[in-house]
């Protein structure tokens, strides 16, 4: 099983472990965040799309995208626990163990993707009836579901080839290929349903075409002989050294992040109780949100990484600086973002409401709660990325548990109980949750960062 480790790859390790960290992390996270940032607009753009349909198709596509996104977490957790130890792998110079990791995820990533398929395609309507979908989305939507299963198991494999050129510093080609993504599904979006005038399935297709891109991208490189990123049959190991150190890791994670999407899932069933459109409206505030957010998580995804290679190389006075720079990045783009979103709410809810004013200023009430999330979700994003560098996953399954389950559907519960706040009450606990979240992350991280000073020292 030879693997070499070309020229550039150990360039950029010298440059991640002794580099200047500040730009460290903007040349590792900065097209992270673009990409990050992309994906949000293609969206969003979907969503105005869908909108065009009708407002039920708008609505059944912002529901059934929490259930995806639900069982998405599957695969992006096995990449984030994977991830981080190869990332690890790679920063301690064990190449031989990079390429077992990289291998061996892939091949289990095959074994997901092919168990999912199996169990849910025949059942869609009964797995979404399960989740409470309301009746309309069902009629409109288990054709969609289904084509969107079929993409969501060729974005395991991508999801697994970006993790792994995450760790190898290379975010450009990441940013390209989200480019290559969203034009593709943004253009033959826009060919089904402005120009042949198609239901919500063919936006599903074009999702499922452009993910079938970026699989045909990744299988070249995936496959190049000697490189030690790439995937090889010899490689593959089951054996426990091997396998148990990804997979402790990714539980948590893939619990983590299945519990957040089922935590929107029942936020979105709970208001449905003011109506479908408060659906709608608050799958529209989020991805208004998501403008700040998803950038904050590029940063979040590619401090991780650099923090887990310093780790791994036994400097953990580094991980602290990249913490810190990392932190200050996020709350810049929380608090530009925040102000040009709020200053800019009138035409975004007009925009995506089109000539149905009741709608618009349906999102704009849920939006101006939810904005105020942007700083607090900052510093929550720094912390999430310190623990997965750290490899404490347990920890991020804690924090983001209480987001949903302690912070967000019991304030709900209550809004809707002994409140008159009606559809307001969808924006309210956006605010409320993320604040608290923000809160909750900041103790977290002191008591992290102390320890990591107390550890660095001591040695």
């Amino acid at each position: 099983m030879k693997a070499v480790l070309s020229t550039k790859d150990e360039k950029f390790r010298d440059f991640a472990l002794n580099g200047k960290m500040f730009s460290v992390i903007l040349y590792v996270c900065v097209p992270l965040a673009l990409y990050q940032s992309l994906t949000q607009v293609f969206k969003v753009f979907d969503t105005m799309m869908a909108s065009h349909i009708s407002s039920t198709a708008v609505s059944s596509v912002a529901y059934i995208s929490q259930i995806q996104i639900m069982l998405s977490a599957l695969g992006s957790g096995l990449a984030v626990g994977a991830g981080i130890k190869v990332s690890e792998a790679y920063g301690a110079g064990d190449f031989e163990l990079v390429r077992r990791r990289v291998s061996t995820m892939t091949a289990l990533c095959a074994c997901l993707g092919a168990g999912i398929l199996v169990i849910l395609l025949p059942f869609a309507s009964v797995f979404l009836r399960l989740m409470n979908t309301p009746e309309e989305f069902i009629t409109l939507g288990s054709t969609y579901f289904r084509v969107e299963l079929v993409a969501l198991v060729i974005t395991f494999f991508n999801n697994i080839y970006i993790s792994i050129e995450r760790s190898r510093g290379n975010s450009r080609r990441i940013l390209f290929l989200n480019i290559c993504i969203v034009s593709i599904k943004l253009a033959l979006t826009a060919l089904f349903v402005y120009v042949f005038h198609l239901g919500i399935t063919s936006i599903a297709v074009a999702t499922l075409i452009s993910q079938l891109s970026v699989l045909v991208f990744a299988f070249i490189n995936m496959t190049k002989k000697d490189s030690l990123f790439s995937f090889s049959v010899k490689a593959v190991s089951f054996k426990k050294e091997i396998v148990s150190p990804m997979l402790s890791l990714s539980f948590p994670v893939i619990i983590e992040k299945a519990a957040f999407a089922l935590g929107k899932v029942i936020v979105n069933s709970m208001c449905t109780f003011y109506g479908p459109k408060t659906v709608g409206a608050l799958g529209i505030s989020n991805n208004i949100g998501g403008i700040t957010t998803m950038p904050q998580a590029g940063f979040q995804e590619g401090g991780s990484a650099v923090i887990s290679q310093n780790r791994g190389a036994g400097k953990y006075e580094r991980t602290i600086k990249a913490f810190w720079c990392e932190l200050l990045c996020n709350l810049v783009i929380g608090v530009l973002i925040m102000t040009v979103t709020l200053l800019g709410l009138d035409f975004l809810s007009e925009f995506f409401a089109g000539d149905d004013r009741e709608f618009a200023l349906l999102i704009k009430s849920i939006y101006s709660y939810e904005a105020w999330g942007a700083i607090p979700l900052g510093i929550n994003a720094t912390v999430l990325s310190l623990l997965y560098g750290l490899g404490k996953t347990k920890i991020t399954l804690f924090m983001n548990f209480c987001r949903i389950f302690l912070f967000r559907v019991p304030v709900l519960l209550y809004l809707q109980k002994f409140t008159d706040f009606g559809s307001e009450s969808a924006g309210i606990v956006m605010g409320v949750s993320n604040i608290l979240s923000g809160a909750l992350a900041v103790i977290v991280g002191i008591i992290t960062i102390g320890k990591i000073s107390r550890r660095t020292k001591s040695s």
